[in-house]
């Protein structure tokens, strides 16, 4: 059986904070009624069979398991397998294709949360950002040699970031391609 849903969590085992294993986390998941949960490296994404259950539902049991079984508070974007499809498919011509020049990441959006207000939420420096909004997701990208005045860092002091949870364009692609292995 295929993965019906993508499960996005943010600030998992990052600089030795919120560390939570995987093989943990999987069988915690599945305890809690998910099945055929897997996951890609270290960093939170798991892909999950959720039956019918919605994407906020699977997000608030994703952060109860995580509260509970781990005391780690944190976001989880939840998406079905078709959006985590449609992230790469209909990303912008070109997008994540020169990873020499450009870096590029995908901010993926909560269900319910306005794309206006999640685009507001970002700020772009002319000449080194570049941003497209997609179907719940925001495209950006910085080009790599001046990446360090990118500002794509400032989306994390704003209130919308709650909202989200940001990943690089090869962790997208790669976690798209396992949905269906």
């Amino acid at each position: 059986m295929s993965a019906t849903h993508v499960v996005l969590i943010r600030g998992i085992n990052v600089g030795g904070s919120n560390k939570v294993p995987m093989a943990e986390l999987r069988s915690s998941l599945q305890a809690a009624g998910l099945s055929q949960v897997r996951t890609y490296i270290q960093s939170g994404n798991v892909l999950v069979d959720a039956g019918g259950m919605p994407a906020s539902s699977v997000s608030s049991l994703a952060e109860h398991v995580l509260l509970d079984r781990f005391g780690v508070e944190t976001v989880a974007v939840t998406v079905s397998a078709g959006m985590m499809r449609r992230a790469v498919s209909e990303a912008p011509e070109g997008f994540g294709s020169e990873p020499g020049v450009y870096h590029c990441d995908v901010a993926f959006i909560r269900p319910g949360i306005a794309m206006a207000d999640a685009v507001a939420a970002f700020s772009v420096r002319e000449g080194v950002d570049t941003l497209w909004q997609g179907d719940a997701v925001v495209y950006f990208q910085r080009l790599s040699a001046q990446r360090t005045r990118s500002r794509l860092s400032r989306v994390m002091s704003t209130p919308m970031y709650k909202h989200m949870t940001i990943r690089n364009w090869r962790t997208t692609t790669t976690v798209a391609s396992m949905l269906d292995a």
